[in-house]
């Protein structure tokens, strides 16, 4: 059993629990339910920099990363540091996030947030919504055609963004459809957790120019975002290399600046 097989069967039981205790009618009632929702694949198209940046505490690939900033502050200096959004890890026993870091993050900033979490049933899209999220992952390594079909089309009757994440040709061949706002490609192998970047050269040209492309993992230098520009990707996800800071939103500020 790999790192993701585990993480996905302790997800299912997480879910299951959370549907016993807290009713969709609670989470459709709460005050962020309603608010109006800010486009990340917008935000995307009209950026020169395109990055996303993560809060993130831990990872199984690089076990303690940050345990001890606040995601407020974390937020707040990345919006002011000009990202185009944040990714907010909501995964407990694996990544060390809660919901309460997208509440927290939502409370501090205006700007896109998205729910980074191993969605593999729509209550959780629900909750992303109840929670202040924008955008929502969906993980085509995880998912059949058909729940990537279900859960795209919930989340933009949420009024959510969708960013659909492969690793190779045969993902990406059975998640193209139009309910997708971006399409991500990991450059991390989650079998072998190796970062190649020719994953997203690779794929670039298989992805259809209506879809804002967004390249994630391994990108921790102004070179190899120059590097996959050409490629047409307009988004770029940044995690540990911000992260692994005293200040996240100091360092990004700098990023972007060298980038621009």
């Amino acid at each position: 059993m790999n790192i993701l097989d585990k993480i996905v069967a302790d997800k299912r039981k997480e879910v299951d629990l959370k549907k016993s205790l807290i009713p969709v009618s609670q989470l459709e009632n709460s005050v962020l339910f309603s608010r109006q929702t800010v486009s990340l694949s917008n935000a995307l198209r009209n950026s020169s920099s395109g990055i996303i940046a993560e809060h993130k505490r831990r990872s199984p690939s690089k076990s303690e990363i940050n345990q001890g900033l606040n995601v407020q502050d974390v937020a707040t200096g990345y919006e002011n540091a000009g990202v185009c959004g944040m990714s907010v890890l909501t995964d407990g026993k694996y990544f060390g996030g809660s919901l309460d870091d997208l509440l927290l993050a939502r409370a501090a900033v205006q700007m896109p947030l998205l729910r980074k979490e191993f969605i593999i049933d729509e209550y959780q899209l629900i909750e992303a919504r109840a929670h202040g999220a924008d955008v929502i992952l969906l993980i085509a390594a995880i998912l059949s055609k058909k729940e990537i079909k279900t859960f795209s089309e919930l989340a933009k009757s949420l009024g959510l963004d969708v960013l659909l994440e492969v690793h190779n040709e045969a993902e990406l061949n059975k998640s193209i459809m139009p309910s997708l706002d971006m399409l991500g490609v990991n450059n991390r192998n989650l079998k072998t957790f190796e970062v190649s970047l020719e994953t997203s050269k690779s794929l670039s040209q298989l992805i259809p120019d209506e879809f804002v492309k967004v390249s994630e993992s391994g990108i921790s230098s102004i070179e190899a975002i120059k590097d996959l520009k050409p490629y047409g990707y307009q988004g770029f996800l940044i995690g540990e290399n911000f992260m692994k800071t005293d200040n996240p939103g100091e360092n990004a500020k700098k990023f972007i600046n060298q980038l621009s």
